[in-house]
């Protein structure tokens, strides 16, 4: 009977919880939709905002990428929804609550071919097909806009930051931040870099309120006596960046010295000061009338300046200061030692203005790269922060838009056509095949579904009206209207989003349920 024994093979640690199998792929796709049905209402102009708090500290927003990162989320298959509205953030900007929804309606219509018996990967080869087809279909309709003319650009370029604004909580002035992320990004050289826009923000005042700087603007750091002796406005100034502490520090903080005389004592202090008067000259000495330090500089670098008529500002930021030397074309130097004309920068004007409860430092006409500042004005903090987040996404949007000068219509009128036309190329199709890509193509229509719920319209109405219109090609660009609770050519109203946006969501949202569906087997270790 001891033959029929077989000896037990023990491959893990003691305590390893391991799931396999469907049950463990349909709960992992359960854990993904769960959290879409969270961050779900947040989508369309009619999106509703989530509150989130950790603490002291609460964030209002209805941005998917950043009610993502701060839902904490800690299932491991979950996380990817995470990682892929990050990752839309990062390389278009807006469409991150798209791709979450998107992601996870593949996934519950991929959950019907699994609880049937379906492969996992006769699912995720099927829907692969079906996003080469979206995505070359989406290629093929996209509008161009011609580069050659400013003015359509301009105006293209206008309409795809007012479409993204649309959504957000400052779309009842879509129009006028709109105009001024696109002046501002208008600004940029070719590169278009993003660290070359700054964003400020000042509670108080109404949005109108906000401005477009066309230069460098920081706020007044902190300042000592002399400061106000300083003059304030100059014409044509040479700045210089530092990165240099110009203080004097009291002894006991440096070293301990041990002195047998006064005569020895005031030499050190004399060797002290001659130090520190010798870098304030060499600077002085240069010609910059504006000085501007990463470090402090104190009372008695701020008085010298002051009895010169230079300003001077030190513990600036480093982003503002390393926009500073980006746009008029200094060097920071790390000390005052062997300075030259070339180090130093320029600018058409520097001044100090007062901006709400702050004064801001603002340098403009900067030859050496073109930049530009946003200053945010509103009623709170939180408002400020949430139109930061908003015109972050507009700006991305706009850069790419620049670059990839090709639209498409948004309102859901994309994802309908592109619907019909995986429909259309299903019937080609033998086998599971078919049905995958059917089924692909229901899930597309996800969005036009929620941004008509979300606004409080009938959606089965709503999306039977827009299968009727989008049989037929030439109302290929068909979407919801929030305004009359019916559809319209979104195309001709100007809802435009750069087809990169569209392309990158779908890419990312089947790449995101190809992999949830390729987990068959979670093994969780224990804690050591």
């Amino acid at each position: 009977m001891s033959s029929f024994l077989q000896p037990s093979i023990i491959l893990l640690k003691e305590g390893t919880d391991d799931s396999q199998g469907k049950p463990q792929l349909i709960s992992n796709i359960n854990a993904c939709t769960a959290v879409v049905d969270i961050v779900k209402t947040t989508l369309g102009p009619r999106g509703m905002d989530k509150l989130i708090y950790q603490g002291q500290q609460s964030t209002i927003s209805n941005d998917g990428a950043t009610v993502m990162k701060l839902l904490d989320i800690v299932h491991p298959a979950a996380r990817v929804l995470v990682d892929i509205a990050k990752s839309q953030d990062a390389e278009v900007g807006d469409g991150t609550t798209s791709v979450v929804v998107l992601a996870g309606q593949f996934l519950r219509e991929a959950k019907q071919f699994v609880e049937d018996g379906v492969h996992p990967q006769v699912v995720v080869q099927g829907f692969r097909q079906a996003c080469d087809i979206a995505k070359a279909h989406i290629r093929r309709i996209a509008v161009s806009v011609d580069k050659a003319d400013d003015e359509s650009t301009r105006q293209m370029l206008q309409r795809c930051a007012a479409t993204t604004l649309n959504s957000k909580l400052i779309a009842h002035k879509r129009e006028f931040f709109a105009k001024m992320v696109v002046d501002a990004v208008m600004r940029l050289e070719d590169d278009l870099p993003l660290d070359m826009i700054g964003i400020k923000q000042e509670t108080g005042g109404s949005m109108e309120d906000s401005m477009l700087i066309d230069g460098v603007a920081f706020k007044k750091t902190f300042s000592y006596a002399g400061f106000e002796q300083q003059p304030k406005r100059f014409e044509h100034p040479k700045v210089i960046c530092l990165n240099v502490e110009l203080e004097l520090k009291a002894e006991r903080d440096n070293a301990e010295l041990e002195v047998r005389s006064t005569e020895e004592y005031q030499r050190m202090v004399d060797a002290e000061w001659k130090i520190i008067f010798d870098k304030l000259e060499a600077i002085a000495s240069t010609g910059a009338k504006v000085v501007l330090s990463r470090l402090a500089i104190g009372d008695l670098g701020t008085q010298y300046f002051a009895d010169r008529n230079i300003f001077c500002a030190g513990r600036v930021d480093e982003a503002d200061l390393r926009r500073v030397e980006k746009a008029t074309g200094a060097k920071v130097q790390t000390s005052v030692s062997h300075l030259s004309a070339g180090v130093l920068g320029s600018c058409a004007l520097f001044e100090e203005r007062q901006v709400g409860r702050e004064r801001y430092n603002l340098l403009t006409g900067c030859e050496a790269a073109r930049t530009a500042t946003v200053i945010l004005r509103g009623g709170g903090q939180h408002f400020t922060e949430e139109a930061e987040r908003s015109l972050h996404d507009a700006i991305m949007i706009v850069r790419r838009a620049r670059k990839h000068q090709e639209v498409v219509a948004g309102g859901g009128a994309t994802e309908m056509e592109v619907a019909r036309e995986l429909k259309d190329a299903a019937l080609s199709i033998q086998g599971k095949q078919q049905a995958i890509m059917l089924a692909f193509a229901r899930a597309l229509e996800v969005i036009p579904r929620q941004v008509a719920d979300n606004a409080g319209l009938d959606s089965i109405d709503i999306l039977n009206k827009l299968r009727q219109r989008h049989a037929s090609a030439e109302n290929r660009w068909y979407g919801v209207d929030i305004v009359t609770g019916g559809v319209c050519d979104t195309m001709a109203s100007f809802v435009w989003e750069p087809a990169l946006v569209k392309l990158n969501s779908i890419t990312a949202a089947t790449e995101a349920a190809c992999l949830i569906l390729s987990i068959d087997e979670t093994i969780r270790h224990p804690q050591a």
